[in-house]
């Protein structure tokens, strides 16, 4: 069983296990980190991995020269358009015939009707904002493959997205990661990184409690 406390410890001190996979693996660290990023854009069951977080402190970390940043970010760019096409592709093939009918740990009803929800406000622009928006993030492509949205379409879209995504929080981390109040406060830099990153989600849950009240 997943222990979710641990989960939620490594996220929020990514710069201390980052250090410790560097000195346990090395050059595998790469390997282990695109790894990471494909399943948390590709699979939808580990919508619980670091996306958001890990970019920014593995950026963080490139900076003090422990890892190439330029190396890292074609990888992590591989990883992430690689994701969510593998996701697309798995969406198109079974739909939600692979899906659980009753809520498990890593999937809820609730995650796949939201991102729909997502679709029908911002269209096939979705593919580029869900990127900055946990679970969704995951579930996007997917929903895209049972929409039979035209390859084509996605694809470009999905190129554009993760570019933006991998360049914006990777870049940030590495040029702003080791500014001292950062790298002093890191856990709590990293805190806010998650809740910015989940208030879009909460936002539109509010909009749309409120709207289903009106009617």
């Amino acid at each position: 069983m997943i222990d979710m406390s641990k989960i939620i410890d490594i996220i929020l001190h990514l710069d201390k296990y980052l250090n410790i996979l560097i000195q346990n693996y090395g050059t595998w660290t790469y390997g282990i980190l695109f790894l990471i990023i494909f399943a948390e854009t590709g699979l939808v069951v580990t919508p619980f991995l670091p996306g958001d977080s890990l970019l920014f402190a593995v950026g963080a970390l490139a900076a003090t020269d422990s890892i190439n940043i330029f190396f890292l970010f074609a990888i992590l760019l591989v990883a992430a358009i690689a994701g969510d096409s593998v996701n697309y592709s798995i969406g198109a093939k079974f739909g939600e015939k692979i899906l659980p009918k009753e809520d498990k740990f890593f999937y809820k009803k609730e995650y796949l009707i939201r991102t729909q929800e997502f679709y029908e406000k911002h269209g096939k622009k979705t593919i580029i904002l869900a990127r900055f928006v946990p679970i969704v993030r995951t579930f996007a492509p997917f929903v895209a493959g049972i929409g039979n949205m035209k390859y084509s379409t996605f694809l470009s879209y999905n190129i554009i997205g993760g570019l933006i995504w991998i360049s914006l929080l990777l870049f940030g981390g590495y040029f702003f990661g080791q500014v001292p109040f950062v790298k002093n406060n890191f856990s709590i830099v990293v805190f806010i990184i998650i809740m910015l990153s989940i208030i879009p989600g909460v936002i539109e849950f509010i909009r749309q409690k409120y709207k289903s009240q009106q009617e």
